[in-house]
C-alpha cells in the first residue's frame, strides 16, 4: 500500500481537503506531518475504515460503501468478490455451541472451525494473527458480538474468503473493559477490499436485522445456517 496526500485522501473519502486537514489536526484521521504537508498511509487508513465500519449505523454504512467503490476505482481493481454472507458462511464453518470460555480459546476454536471448510490451511497461524489484532484493538461490540479478523489478509493460508460463526452457551468477557460476547464471527478475507466489504456486510446485518437474536436462539449449526440464508 502507498501513501496519500491530502487531496488524494479527500477524493478517496469524498471529503474536502480542508475537512481532511482538520480531521488530521484533531487526531480524527491517522496521518503524519512531512514538512508543511500531511501524509497518510493507505494501510493506516484501511484500519481506520475498519473502526468506522464497526461503529457505523445503516446510514453510515451506506456512505462507507461509496468510499469502498471509490477505493476500487482509484486502485483500478477488478470487480469486487462476492461478499454475500450466505455464500461466505458454509454450514461446516458454524459451531453451536462453541465450547470456549476465554479469549484465547475462542480464537483458536474459531480458527479450527473455519479450517474444517478446507479453505483455511493453517489454523494455528491464523489464530496467532487474529490474537495479535485483538491485542492491538479488541473487536468486541456493545451488542455482544465480536468481528474477529487478522490485521492483514492471510492469503498465503487461504484458498478463498470465508466467514466462521460461533455462539457460546453464555456470554464471556472478551475485551480488557470486560465487554461480554457470545456471538463470534471470524472474517478470513483473501484481500483488503474484500475484507472491508465483508466487514461492512456483517455490520449491516448486525445493525439492521435480527440476525444476532436468531443466532442466539439457534440450537445447532443447521438452525444458524438457516437464519443466515
Amino acid at each position: 500500500m502507498s501513501d496519500l496526500d491530502v487531496d488524494e485522501l479527500a477524493a478517496y473519502l469524498h471529503l474536502t481537503p480542508e475537512k481532511v486537514r482538520k480531521m488530521a489536526q484533531r487526531g480524527k484521521l491517522p496521518g503524519r506531518r512531512r514538512g508543511d504537508q500531511w501524509i497518510f498511509s493507505e494501510a493506516e487508513i484501511h484500519h481506520w475504515l475498519e473502526d468506522q465500519i464497526g461503529a457505523s449505523d445503516a446510514e453510515g454504512l451506506d456512505k462507507l460503501d461509496g468510499v469502498l467503490d471509490r477505493r476500487e476505482t482509484r486502485m483500478d481493481a477488478p470487480p469486487p468478490a462476492d461478499t454475500d454472507l450466505r455464500s461466505l458462511i458454509p454450514l461446516d464453518a458454524i459451531e453451536i455451541p462453541l465450547a470456549a470460555r476465554t479469549r484465547g480459546s475462542v480464537i483458536r476454536s474459531m480458527c479450527d472451525v473455519v479450517a474444517r471448510t478446507g479453505l483455511l490451511w493453517d489454523a494455528p497461524a491464523m489464530a496467532v494473527s487474529v490474537a495479535a489484532r485483538e491485542a492491538m484493538h479488541p473487536t468486541a461490540l456493545e451488542c455482544g458480538a465480536a468481528l474477529l479478523h487478522p490485521r492483514r489478509p492471510q492469503s498465503s493460508i487461504l484458498s478463498d474468503s470465508v466467514v466462521g460463526v460461533g455462539v457460546t452457551s453464555s456470554p464471556i468477557p472478551f475485551a480488557d473493559n470486560g465487554q461480554l460476547v457470545d456471538v463470534f464471527f471470524l472474517i478470513c478475507s483473501y484481500d483488503d477490499t474484500t475484507h472491508l466489504r465483508i466487514l461492512a456486510e456483517l455490520s449491516r446485518a448486525i445493525t439492521t436485522t435480527d440476525l444476532l437474536a436468531k443466532l442466539r436462539s439457534a440450537e445447532n449449526p443447521a438452525d444458524a445456517h438457516a437464519a443466515i440464508t
